[in-house]
């Protein structure tokens, strides 16, 4: 019988922290290029070229995120922000992306110590 892979994502729109369910856990930090905090031009075309090239980046993060997903046979995305359900919300429409099993939790902003202790009481429980 084949082990299944598990893994928890804590992810806001700025980075990601991959934590891959086993003895012992390790975090894999993945990090967007994005310019959401960033102050920009105030013109309207500057905001529209900034715009463009945050959604680019935008992008770039999330394929980055679902290459590393598709490793995985069960993968618990979970943070504070819309992040976690954009990026399911994109891996769910693709029809190229394997039957991962993925479930989405509001959670805050956590330490390491915590997120490792939420991942594995969530895959503990199934």
């Amino acid at each position: 019988m084949k082990t299944e892979k598990k893994a928890g994502i804590w992810m806001d729109h700025a980075h990601a922290h991959l934590i891959e369910y086993a003895d012992p856990m390790v975090t894999k930090l993945v990090t967007s290029n994005s310019t959401h905090e960033e102050k920009g031009e105030t013109r309207p075309e500057g905001e529209k070229r900034m715009h463009n090239k945050d959604q680019q980046l935008e992008s770039k993060y999330y394929k980055e995120l679902a290459k590393l997903i598709k490793n995985y046979d069960e993968v618990l995305l979970f943070g504070p922000t819309d992040a976690k359900t954009e990026l399911s919300n994109i891996l769910e429409n693709d029809r190229d992306f394997p039957k991962v099993k993925i479930e989405i939790k509001q959670t805050d902003k956590m330490s390491e110590k915590e997120e490792h202790s939420f991942v594995r009481d969530f895959f503990s429980k199934g």
